[in-house]
């Protein structure tokens, strides 16, 4: 390499530095100007995706990033971690900061209406351990529900045990609902400090709330209204998802393994004797066609007749 390229390839690099710096000198100048026009940037949680109302935030549908200062909203939110389980109150688009107002605390105000089926009800049943499944439900799962009805009067009275419903899903037990809210809060007795209260694990609660059609929700409301302590849940396997065919109620007589006796059927009458009419009434009985003619007199008034 000659001498005249050796220069060549330093004031090349001399340049590339030389136009390096100046282009750093113009990213400061503008950065200066940008600051001083708009504030200096702070970092702040925008939503990553469209978060729909009444839906639950999770922390892969935010993110954090820089935004001017004086453009923020003073209770624009800047830690994920503090919305994460909260419910949208109102939608929220894409790349939106997301404002503390603009997100519930889970609890009674969040509501499941959404979550509820199109042409569903939402029915809640009181639950204790027993028939409870021990309180091990949780929402999302999937339940057969049993109901033990009395039928007839006296002596004919009986009790029978059916599956009234198979593969229910379940929308919340207690306050805690189907979308795995994580946590709620609640005033304290002094009414001015939260206390925060885990749902995840919650076996304290009275009512479990499961989807149903109309018909389904008035045989539940039938039930709950004459014996509501007579139903009774079985935990299905999330995966399984068969509806059996329907068995036999259960009776103490299947239970002990006796032949099936039907209360409602009436006894058999036996069958009336024939009755022997006489006679002259079985002659009369015959078509007019049969009878042999029998002419008879009678004297009356005075007259004979035939």
């Amino acid at each position: 390499m000659g001498s005249n390229d050796t220069r060549n390839l330093w004031l090349s690099i001399a340049a590339g530095i030389f136009a390096t710096f100046l282009l750093y000198s113009y990213s400061q100048e503008k950065k200066a100007e940008y600051d001083k026009r708009f504030g200096s940037t702070k970092r702040v949680v925008v939503a990553k995706e469209d978060i729909a109302e009444m839906q639950t935030v999770y922390d892969t549908m935010v993110e954090t990033k820089d935004m001017p200062a004086d453009f923020i909203q003073p209770d624009t939110v800047t830690i994920p971690d503090e919305i994460i389980g909260n419910v949208a109150a109102v939608p929220i688009r894409k790349g939106q900061m997301i404002v503390k107002n603009n997100l519930l605390t889970p609890g009674p105000d969040t509501g499941i209406a959404l979550q509820v089926a199109p042409s569903k009800r939402a029915v809640a049943i009181p639950v204790d351990e027993i028939r409870g499944v021990a309180k091990l439900i949780r929402p999302g799962d999937r339940v057969d529900i049993y109901a033990a009805v009395d039928s007839g009067k006296g002596v004919q009275q009986r009790r029978e045990v059916f599956t009234l419903m198979s593969d229910v899903p379940v929308l919340a037990t207690g306050l805690s609902v189907v979308n795995n809210i994580p946590r709620m809060f609640e005033l304290d007795s002094s009414g001015k400090n939260l206390n925060q209260i885990a749902l995840t694990g919650d076996t304290k609660y009275t009512t479990i709330t499961v989807e149903a059609t109309p018909k389904e929700a008035q045989d539940l409301f039938y039930i709950l209204s004459t014996a509501p302590g007579n139903l009774f849940f079985a935990l299905r396997n999330p995966s399984d998802r068969t509806i059996p065919v329907r068995a036999p109620s259960s009776t103490s007589d299947t239970v002990l393994g006796r032949p099936m006796v039907s209360l409602d059927a009436a006894p058999a009458v036996p069958a009336a004797p024939p009755v022997v009419l006489p006679q002259q009434q079985q002659r009369m009985m015959q078509p007019m066609q049969q009878r042999a003619p029998q002419p008879t007199q009678q004297r009356r008034n005075g007259f004979k007749t035939l």
